[in-house]
């Protein structure tokens, strides 16, 4: 008998219900369980793709591993997190495909007109879309999802000091952004 070095976390008899329902291939489970995460996790694919096609297809993507290794949740995180997961490392690897991550080149936004001073919502989120790809993925990774530069360089491969390097160019971009253009 294995014993594993993790400890498992406790599911909600919803997320149970699901998990179980999709280990059984059951359909209904398994649409129950797509609708109940998709807009968040087309969220997170937008935030780091900026591109609603391409957020759409590793959306798909995701969910398609997802439903075949639904088996190889181990129950040391929740369901959402799981998937998360899988949502990041799709999103990323179609970067990666792109080449798009590897270059660091400013993008151009859309001109709009926006009333100076007044910084919303969706101003931070125009703003935060145009930063180069590079930049804009480990800023969404770090500051929105929370990882840690240490996570982050495992998913994409990279060393901590470049997470952390990225995300200050990132910051300091944001910041002249919102300085010489929004305001």
């Amino acid at each position: 008998m294995e014993v594993s070095t993790y400890s498992t976390y406790n599911l909600s008899a919803e997320e149970l219900d699901l998990l179980d329902g999709c280990l059984k291939k059951d359909r209904q489970k398994q649409k129950t369980l797509y609708y109940k995460y998709c807009d968040a996790m087309f969220t997170l694919a937008y935030r780091i793709l900026s591109n609603r096609d391409e957020a759409h297809d590793v959306l798909q993507d995701a969910f398609i591993q997802v439903f075949q290794k639904i088996e190889q949740f181990k129950r040391q995180s929740t369901l959402g997190a799981w998937i998360k997961t899988i949502v990041v490392r799709t999103a990323l690897k179609h970067l990666k495909i792109q080449k798009l991550f590897d270059t660091f080149q400013e993008t151009k936004h859309d001109s709009a007109d926006f009333i100076a001073n007044e910084i919303d919502g969706k101003i931070l989120e125009k703003v935060i879309l145009s930063l180069p790809d590079g930049y804009r993925t480990i800023f969404i990774l770090a500051e929105v999802e929370g990882y840690k530069h240490r996570e982050i360089a495992e998913m994409l491969n990279i060393t901590e000091g470049t997470s952390k390097s990225q995300l200050f160019n990132a910051k300091k971009t944001l910041k002249e952004k919102l300085k010489n253009e929004w305001l």
